[in-house]
């Protein structure tokens, strides 16, 4: 007889191969016997020569060997030989959608992230990305957490560096620029002027991102760079700000060909250098780049705190009417405020990330946000647990307990494999330390003594949805929504707050930034449960707390009901405000939305309106008419939309 191979191919038949499977089947079970295994070898030989005629598959001959197994006996065997089937069944399902997905690479990469370019590095970084997430998920993570990945339960953001690197990171810029460093090329000696200084930002920033896969964040960045602007004039500190801006929307070295995602912040510096920093960073923000195009880096966050730059008579109030005005045109700076209650504890030592997210609590060291950041989050299909309970409150918190705790434990697995990585895998973040607790760790030590600084992060998605799979209404059309809404969340964050005991680590929660995690969620939800109204009827679920976008609300009533849940979400949070067009000329209204947003006690924030651009010289800003403004080009098919 010949046997047909699953790729068509039809060679000998080879009995010894049964007889080596069965074996090692049986030894997986403490029964290993080479005679039992040539014994039942003989049986299956007779069965197949009984049964069957000229070829054979081999997943014919395998059902044989489980059939024989179980009537002979071996009941134990033949469980272990059916698991190791459906193993080997599974990575060669993995093989193929890999190859699958290779092959939609070449032809053209993801470009669910605008910062991803099509060039042949960036498919070549994307294969390769696509083949880790298949390792990991085959090889590396338990069974039972890939498995919730896979279905959709839970989404562990990042999937491709599960064991390679660390999320995001506060840089400390300021020790990097007074001391030096070396980013393995020689050491990098301190800068002495502006430009120099702008350059050697953009470098580290750079060299950061190489070690790592998520933001990069100056934390204090008006404060870092304020020394090297003393006696500088307005226009070099304006070149060097604007060198910056460039570099960082054209320095392609993270995952994918992309720019590093980088954010600074600023606003609280009073001293003359501080102020030119802030003044300067924003005025070459606000020239955008070449041609005028909108940066698309760095997020720009405008740190406000009342007696500093909130109200008039603050000695920065004029650089927050600046901030303004920057924003009302390019949608960036973002603003965070350092005395919410949640930030004012720490007296302004706060920093976001353009990502939303927050580090500054620690059990473990000092609460600081320069040198720490976020390890790796993980985000629960919310609204999947509410269409689950069918309207059950108590089986949805239930099922919430138990998938919190299965993310708890997942995230534990993560920290553990990356805590094994030795400070030489990550030369700059631990060589340069960088990290909070790596200062004195040799080349050849582990992590983790570094990283237990960091935090661990529960995400959510969809709570607009999840509301009314349960009660019929989101947080925005009830008050019955809107009290359990927040019971749910402050839930969250007790469990959180509780794993941090169970693990002594920073266990903490964020309002996802889902992008396109929301349109996977939902789609796999209407696949397995069909078209919910207001549920699964759209094309994405709704970012964390928001209330959804399509919804008639005004602006003050939106942050009134976001702004009870950023206290809840130590992890990270934003709240947005969308303008109908560009305020540039009504930035009253926007200083009054942001005070606004302060007195609700939000954390973070941004505006948002959607801005014309002209695909032909690149003029950013809003084009009333049918002309470009600045080429006078007819814009019937030369504009573009960014929102």
């Amino acid at each position: 007889m010949v046997i047909r191979k699953r790729d068509g191919r039809e060679v000998p038949f080879d009995d010894t191969k049964i007889t080596d499977a069965i074996f090692e089947a049986a030894k997986s079970v403490g029964g290993a016997d080479r005679q039992m295994a040539m014994e039942v070898t003989l049986d299956v030989l007779k069965y197949v020569k009984a049964n069957y005629t000229g070829t054979i598959t081999v997943e014919q001959v395998q059902d044989v060997v489980e059939k024989i197994l179980i009537e002979n006996g071996h009941a134990k065997t033949a469980k272990s030989y059916i698991l190791y089937r459906a193993q080997r069944t599974g990575i060669r399902n993995a093989r193929s959608e890999l190859m699958d997905t290779v092959g939609e690479i070449l032809k053209e990469t993801d470009r669910d992230n605008a910062n991803i370019s099509n060039s042949p590095s960036a498919k070549m970084l994307q294969i390769a990305s696509a083949a880790s997430r298949e390792y990991y998920l085959n090889r590396l993570i338990p069974k039972h957490m890939a498995d919730a990945h896979r279905r959709g339960d839970f989404h562990i953001h990042d999937l491709d560096f599960y064991g390679k690197t660390l999320n995001c990171l506060n840089i400390p810029l300021g020790r990097l620029l007074k001391t030096g460093f070396n980013n393995g090329h020689g050491f990098i000696r301190p800068p002495r002027r502006p430009t120099s200084a702008a350059a050697l930002a953009a470098i580290i920033l750079q060299s950061s991102q190489n070690d790592m896969f998520g933001g990069q964040s100056f934390g204090f960045f008006d404060y870092d760079m304020a020394p090297f602007m003393e006696g500088e004039d307005e226009e070099t500190v304006f070149q060097a700000m604007e060198a910056l801006i460039y570099n960082l929307n054209s320095m392609h070295s993270r995952a994918g060909a992309q720019v590093p995602f980088s954010s600074l912040n600023l606003g609280l510096d009073t001293s003359e250098g501080g102020r030119k920093v802030i003044r300067n960073v924003l005025k070459a923000y606000d020239c955008g780049l070449g041609r005028g195009e909108n940066p698309i880096f760095p997020n720009v966050i405008f740190r406000l705190k009342k007696g500093i730059n909130m109200d008039k008579g603050d000695p920065n109030y004029d650089l927050f009417q600046l901030a303004i005005a920057v924003a009302a045109k390019r949608m960036n700076p973002t603003f965070s405020f350092m005395d919410s209650s949640f930030n004012k504890q720490y007296d302004g030592d706060v920093a976001y990330m353009g990502c939303r997210t927050r580090v500054i609590s620690n059990r473990r060291g000092a609460e600081v946000t320069s040198g720490r950041g976020n390890i790796s989050f993980t985000t629960i299909n919310l609204p999947r647990l509410a269409i689950k309970a069918e309207h059950d409150i108590m089986a949805f918190y239930q099922e919430l307990d138990e998938m919190i705790n299965l993310v708890a434990e997942q995230l534990y697995h993560r920290f553990k494999v990356v805590a094994n990585l030795k400070v030489g895998d990550l030369p700059f973040l631990m060589g340069q330390g960088l990290y909070l607790g790596s200062e004195t760790l040799e080349n050849n030590e582990k992590i983790e003594t570094a990283i237990v600084n960091g935090t661990l992060s529960l995400g959510f998605i969809g709570l607009a949805e999840t509301l009314i799979a349960l009660v019929g209404k989101h947080h925005g059309e009830s008050e019955e929504a809107l009290i359990l809404g927040e019971e749910i969340v402050a839930f969250m964050r007790d469990k959180m707050d509780k794993m941090s005991d169970k693990y002594d680590l920073n266990y903490t929660l964020i309002a996802t930034p889902a992008e396109g995690l929301s349109g996977r969620f939902v789609r796999m939800d209407r696949k397995e449960y069909g078209i919910i109204p207001g549920v699964t009827d759209k094309a994405y679920y709704t970012n964390s707390f928001h209330i959804p976008v399509g919804y008639e609300i005004s602006a003050y009533d939106k942050i009134g009901i976001e702004g009870k849940f950023h206290k809840y979400t130590n992890a990270g949070h934003i709240s947005y405000v969308e303008f109908t067009s560009s305020p540039v000329n009504n930035t009253e209204a926007v200083e009054d939305v942001l005070k606004y947003m302060c007195a609700c006690d939000c954390g973070y924030v941004g505006i948002n309106f959607p801005i014309d651009y002209c695909d032909q010289c690149g003029y950013t800003g809003i084009i009333d008419g049918d002309y470009c403004p600045k080429c006078d080009v007819e814009l019937a098919h030369e504009r573009s939309r960014i929102t």
